[in-house]
């Protein structure tokens, strides 16, 4: 059996809780699709709201890339505000009065669960490069060993958006049975050749940073702080569409009147991406961002069923709503049709929305009514069922 729940510190900032933490050791190693195992490996995670008697009220959320088992509590590394307040809590869509939510930070993290910053027990040093690849498919095996640590059998749901998305579509597709229903926000069976290309050039941006020091910077007492802010820059364009970037900023300068002929930032649209680089950097670990976003470019639910995505999910698939937003260019719509014209050619029970918004693909963490009322009424007639 592994050892009992007990707290963790994240690499990212010693001394800060990250919640509660379950060891597993060799008695049960995490076996990965790379064809190395892990036999020693931890999984953080967060709880929120209590489970009920027969143990049938428990909700799982995966995180997105950048994400963490924080979703309704404070950052302990930043202090902020959990990353889906809006979403998650009392009286809210994903209702902790009537569900119990679990968040797991994913194995190849850096906010307490096993990954590359975090030490290798057969050397007492940080693993580095030397940490296997790890998949979307990896990360929720470890999840499924938590639940069933967690002494719950099914879950009632199973709800995410983008790569925490991709996570709930690879639950229904190795664990149907566990689960009643599955919710993917804006996401993709598998990874476009434009979202690989822009995560080569986050990598390529980290791996060129001299103080990356070839993915030893913790030995060497580095960090790749300006490559890393630059991966993260670039990708953040991303998350947002174009109407509004024009929205929010234009061509509005930052605290000038008139350009000022140098490369220091002239627009607000420059001094906000260096912002959100310079933030990123103080809670994220570089090769962390390296690992979670090959994990991501590997995704293709249908790759073992000869490309047909329905025979990933079968006769005995969960209920589904699925969720997308007309301006998400990251992952668009028809990526989502595509997941529900699957789930329709096996029987599948399953319900489509798309929400018209110019928010982008961050559409899934901000205020957005719709998906709200179509959160809470999933999951309602998921308990009522």
């Amino acid at each position: 059996m592994s050892e009992a729940p007990k707290f963790l510190r994240p690499v990212t900032a010693p001394g800060a809780d990250v919640g509660h933490a379950v060891h597993f050791g060799p008695d049960r190693p995490l076996a990965l699709d790379c064809g190395r195992s892990l036999s020693h490996f931890t999984i953080a995670y967060m709880t929120y709201g209590a489970l009920n008697a027969d143990k049938s009220n428990a909700v799982l959320i995966c995180h997105a890339l950048t994400g963490d088992q924080f979703v309704a509590s404070d950052n302990p590394v930043t202090g902020k505000p959990g990353w889906w307040t809006i979403m998650v809590g009392p009286g809210k869509p994903i209702d902790t009065d009537r569900f119990f939510v679990i968040c797991a930070n994913v194995v190849g993290g850096c906010m307490g669960s096993t990954g590359p910053a975090e030490n290798d027990p057969a050397t007492g040093d940080p693993y580095g490069l030397s940490f296997p690849l790890v998949t979307v498919r990896d990360m929720v095996r470890a999840q499924a060993m938590l639940v069933e640590q967690l002494g719950i059998a099914k879950l009632l749901a199973v709800v995410g958006g983008s790569m925490g998305g991709m996570q709930a579509l690879q639950w229904a597709a190795s664990y149907p049975g566990r689960v009643r229903g599955v919710m993917p926000i804006a996401c993709a069976a598998r990874h476009s050749a434009q979202n690989i290309a822009f995560h080569e050039v986050g990598r390529q941006a980290i791996m060129a940073d001299p103080d990356w020091q070839g993915g030893e910077y913790q030995l060497r007492g580095t960090t790749p702080s300006k490559g890393l802010a630059v991966a993260r820059m670039a990708a953040h364009i991303t998350y947002l569409s174009e109407a509004a970037l024009q929205r929010k900023f234009g061509r509005t300068l930052q605290n000038r009147e008139a350009l000022s002929f140098k490369f220091a930032p002239d627009f607000q649209i420059e001094s906000y991406l260096h912002h959100q680089g310079a933030s990123f950097v103080d809670r994220f670990d570089a090769n962390s961002y390296l690992y979670i976003t090959r994990a991501m470019d590997y995704f293709d639910l249908a790759a073992d069923h000869d490309g047909h995505l329905a025979a990933a999910f079968g006769a005995n698939a969960p209920r589904f709503c699925i969720i997308s937003f007309t301006s998400d260019w990251l992952f668009p719509t028809a990526e989502s049709k595509s997941i529900a014209h699957a789930l329709n050619a096996v029987a599948a029970n399953v319900s489509f929305v798309e929400i018209k918004t110019d928010k982008g693909h961050d559409a899934f963490l901000l205020d957005e009514p719709e998906m709200f009322g179509t959160v809470r009424g999933f999951l309602n007639a998921l308990a009522g069922a």
